[in-house]
């Protein structure tokens, strides 16, 4: 990309910019906007020209300074989100900048860029680098972060021995690596083993669901002889189901179903058998805060 081009593309994402906060809040400076800012940004482009941008290219393309310009259908789109027919209009408006002197100011500062980039790339790498991923586990059932016991993180990483972890106190985990992604395992004594691979430009949602583990928790209470929370979750399964609620159990290979009332559910989860063990739910519905219809199978 020529310095010319390198002008006018810089000149289109403040044009860009300013089409934005004339309905909206923001930071006047494009590169510092993220997550809500970026998703208002994707909105705002769909509704006046019909497209929108990825996160993963806004992040590339209009956060940076860049050595290469979009493809001419991003810009032709950019271009009619600032209120011009397209990029070749927008360069005829702005070929009006004093080339020469911008130019020599391009190159002037790239030059010293060419020298000092090895130096600060060794010693700032590690420091502009890291990507911080936070996230907090909630009980699928009841909708609560889990914080009455800690879970187990372990980090997967390519090449090297895992990491591990616990959440804290308030039910969360957070952890800092130059990767762009993180994977990682999250085990519960009384929830399903989950691995999660998440990665930077997509960690909008950092809440994580854990499917209760019946089988194990049951057992914990039968083993314990812990009647009074073996019969505090047989109220919790109560209150969670709808009396109505359509409960099926599907089986491998074979077209029919089994219709369950929930009386007869809630028994079966409530008594660790060895098929209890083996329950995959499939499908689940909610009306109200309640389990209105569930589809499962035991493998």
């Amino acid at each position: 990309m020529n310095s010319e081009d390198h002008i006018v593309f810089e000149a289109l994402k403040k044009a860009v910019t300013r089409t934005f906060l004339a309905t909206n809040s923001a930071s006047e400076r494009i590169a510092d906007w993220k997550g809500e800012e970026i998703t208002a940004f994707q909105e705002a482009l769909f509704a006046k020209v019909n497209a929108k941008v990825s996160e993963k290219w806004f992040y590339t393309y209009m956060k940076r300074e860049v050595q290469k310009l979009p493809r001419i259908d991003m810009l032709n789109m950019l271009s009619a989100y600032a209120g011009y027919t397209n990029w070749s209009d927008f360069k005829t408006a702005h070929q009006n900048v004093p080339v020469s002197k911008a130019r020599t100011k391009f190159a002037y500062r790239y030059f010293w860029l060419l020298l000092v980039i090895p130096i600060l790339g060794i010693v700032f790498y590690k420091m502009s680098s890291h990507n911080t991923f936070h996230f907090c586990f909630l009980d699928a059932d009841k909708n609560e972060v889990i914080t009455t016991i800690p879970l187990d993180i372990k980090v997967l990483k390519e090449n090297e021995s895992p990491l591990y972890f616990k959440t804290d106190s308030t039910g969360c985990f957070s952890y800092k690596t130059e990767e762009p992604y993180i994977k990682f395992v999250v085990q519960s004594p009384y929830h399903k083993t989950d691995t999660i691979l998440r990665y930077i430009d997509s960690n909008q949602n950092t809440m994580i669901h854990l499917e209760t583990d019946d089988y194990a928790l049951m057992l914990h209470y039968y083993t314990t002889g812990n009647v009074t929370n073996w019969k505090k979750r047989k109220q919790q399964l109560n209150s969670l189901i709808a009396d109505e609620a359509q409960i099926y159990q599907l089986f491998e290979q074979q077209m029919g179903v089994e219709l369950y009332a929930k009386d007869d559910f809630i028994r079966m989860l409530t008594i660790p058998t060895a098929s209890l063990q083996h329950i995959r739910i499939l499908d689940k519905t909610y009306k109200d805060g309640q389990l209105v219809q569930l589809k499962f199978m035991v493998e």
